[in-house]
């Protein structure tokens, strides 16, 4: 994988909280945290992404006349069968 350089300025108080995250041995180095912070920022944008489409595709889909209980039994059915 290539790698870029990005050069970036931060406030004073935010250079202490970098400063504190990787004193706290959970990172090596600025690196590694400010990578961290855009992995995560993409897997929550993945997942509101997906969460949108989800709900897009369930109001698409139009009214049930299940009743709420009915729904409910069969999401945890379908939860216990995908989670074993």
């Amino acid at each position: 994988m290539t790698m870029q350089r990005k050069i970036i300025t931060i406030t004073d108080q935010m250079e202490s909280w970098v400063k504190a995250q990787v004193d706290s041995g959970k990172y090596p180095n600025d690196s590694e945290y400010f990578q961290d912070l855009l992995r995560r920022d993409q897997e929550r944008r993945e997942a509101e992404t997906q969460l949108r489409f989800t709900l897009d595709e369930a109001e698409a889909s139009g009214m049930s006349d299940r009743t709420p209980q009915a729904i409910w039994k069969e999401a945890e059915t379908r939860f216990a069968e995908k989670n074993g």
